[in-house]
């Protein structure tokens, strides 16, 4: 008698095969090109969507406060490099009088363009869902100033969660005679807080850019692994920059760029390769259990 097997269960029992097929498709929808195309458009935004929430921000909060905030949250996505990038951003609000109306409005469709790319690369890695849902377009141009207006609400948070933090890194807490200082539980809090940020934001981007429904708890699962994945290869790419890299040496005035574009893209990769797996499994579940030969003969 023939015994129809879950999608789940035969992920599970030849995971390598699953492996190789995310792999293969990944491949033929020319992952590394899309990733290279969203990397590229992410650095053409991340100047000018950071100056922006910093100058709607300075408004409410210390600017110095601000700042620090996103250079910590730059050292999560762009190490090594991450207080040029700030510097940037930080020269830019000291000359944001010279910026007028059609400036910011410049500033805001530059910001808009990696989201933008982003959604045409998950649409070709869920071409399948293409054919079956549409999207407004309205609503695909609304999805990138949604996503600045959210950022720019989360670094508010996390900024006023770090300076209360802060107040409570100079003093020491009495336990059982020891004498325990909270400054290193102050780091450690705002270190784990921008990984929890991480792990919404790429969870969000799983649930909000493919078309049509995602279950939360596989884009969860791909937020909290491709999370994981990052914040590995990140301290594999700051030991490699600071040990044995030649960027310096041959880029010169541009290995910043470079660098920047590099690092970028290995996390666009990764947050790539994390929707190919979504997309897989979907297939795999809309896909006719295979036969088993052992299930046949019994």
């Amino acid at each position: 008698m023939q015994r129809e097997k879950e999608p789940a269960g035969q992920i599970l029992q030849r995971p390598g095969k699953f492996l190789w097929r995310v792999l293969v498709a990944f491949k033929r929808n020319q992952g590394l090109l899309l990733a290279g195309a969203v990397a590229y458009y992410t650095l053409l935004s991340i100047i000018p969507m950071l100056a922006l929430i910093l100058v709607g921000l300075s408004h409410f909060i210390e600017e110095q406060q601000l700042y620090i905030t996103i250079l910590t949250n730059l050292e999560l996505v762009i190490p090594e490099h991450a207080e040029r990038v700030a510097s940037q951003v930080w020269g830019f609000l000291e000359r944001r009088q010279l910026v007028g109306a059609m400036g910011i409005l410049a500033m805001l469709f530059f910001s808009s363009l990696a989201f933008s790319m982003l959604e045409n690369a998950m649409a070709v890695i869920f071409s399948h869902r293409v054919r079956k849902h549409r999207r407004h377009f309205l609503i695909s141009a609304i999805i990138p100033y949604a996503y600045i207006f959210l950022l720019g609400l989360g670094l508010l948070l996390v900024t006023l969660m770090s300076g209360a933090l802060d107040t409570l890194a100079d003093k020491h807490l009495i336990l059982l005679r020891w004498d325990l200082s909270l400054a290193a539980t102050s780091r450690v809090s705002l270190y784990m807080l921008g990984v929890f940020g991480m792990v919404c934001m790429l969870t969000s981007l799983y649930l909000v850019m493919p078309v049509g429904h995602i279950p939360l708890r596989h884009a969860l699962a791909g937020g909290v692994t491709a999370t994981i994945l990052w914040e590995i290869i990140r301290h594999i790419l700051v030991w490699y920059y600071s040990n044995i890299s030649l960027v310096n040496v041959i880029y010169g005035s541009l290995a910043t760029a470079v660098v920047a574009l590099l690092s970028i893209e290995i996390a666009v990769i990764i947050l790539l390769l994390g929707a190919q797996v979504i997309a897989e499994f979907e297939r795999v579940t809309a896909e006719p259990a295979e036969e088993d030969p052992d299930d046949l003969a019994g």
